[in-house]
This record gives C-alpha cells, structure tokens and sequence, in this order.
C-alpha cells in the first residue's frame, strides 16, 4: 500500500469526477505518494496544523497509470536505497485503486501528526 494526503474537499471532487488528480500533475507530470515510514515526514514538512486532510491508502497493484519509485526532489545524491524513493503516479488516481480514506487530523495543542491505524 501507498498513501497520498490530500484536502478532504479534493476528495470529494475526485469523487464526483470519477478519478484524483492533483495539482502536481500540470507542474510535474505525476501525483507525489509516501510509503508508511515516509508519510510522517511529508505531512509534518507540509502539511502542519491543517485540519482539512484526508489520507488515501491506495493498493499500489489496481492502478492504472504508470508508478514510478523515484529520488525526492532536492540534491542530487548518488546513494539513494531503493528505500528512500518515493512513488509518483504518472497520471489520474483510479478511484478503484483507493482501498481506504481516513481522517487525518494533527494533534490539536502540536500541530503535528501521527499515522492513524492503516
């Protein structure tokens, strides 16, 4: 399983659409996922204290589109595991691929988060 965070409301749309899409997509040509032990570190480096999310938990094997495991973006570094890639989707989220939703809150006097039971 990957996981992608996303606004509650981009979620309701995607559903109404049929299938998710994320901004990332026109800028960058995939939509950003985090394995579990990455997903910690993506929702505190950009997403502190919004209450609004909603994290998909997504069965990597029903997607349609191409998924690449692939370095984060930043320096280059030559010795990236195959741990520390990330997966992008290259293209619109299946909404079949989407085994659960669940609320994804911060911690109300922190700001940060912690993984809900997957």
């Amino acid at each position: 399983m990957i996981l992608h965070i996303t606004s509650k409301q981009d979620w309701t749309d995607a559903q109404a659409k049929g299938e998710y899409t994320a901004p990332s997509i026109a800028t960058e040509g995939f939509i950003h996922f985090s394995t579990e032990k990455q997903a910690l570190h993506v929702a505190n480096a950009f997403y502190r204290g919004r209450t609004d999310l909603v994290l998909l938990v997504v069965d990597e094997g029903k997607l349609k589109p191409e998924l690449k495991w692939e370095p984060p973006a930043g320096p280059p570094a030559d010795n990236i595991s195959e741990a520390d890639k990330f997966p992008h989707l290259y293209g619109p989220l299946n909404l079949d691929a989407v085994a659960s939703v669940l609320d994804f809150q911060p911690d109300s006097t922190t700001g940060t988060f912690t993984l809900p039971n997957l």
